[in-house]
């Protein structure tokens, strides 16, 4: 559940970003936004990985 979290905790730091640029089309924000995304994928992808690796090996 860790890792449910950590994903979690990435979306909701996100909020006030995503607000800011679509709500205010603040560009900064947006920059900001895919950082987080990027960082989002990256991470999804680690718990794919870990997710796999546990179903293998039982």
């Amino acid at each position: 559940m860790k890792r449910f979290e950590q994903l979690r905790d990435l979306v909701m730091s996100l909020e006030s970003d995503f607000e800011k640029f679509y709500d205010k089309n603040n560009q900064a924000a947006g920059t900001r936004v895919r950082k987080g995304m990027q960082e989002m994928k990256n991470l999804a992808q680690d718990i794919r990985k870990e997710v796999q690796n546990i179903k293998n090996s039982n």
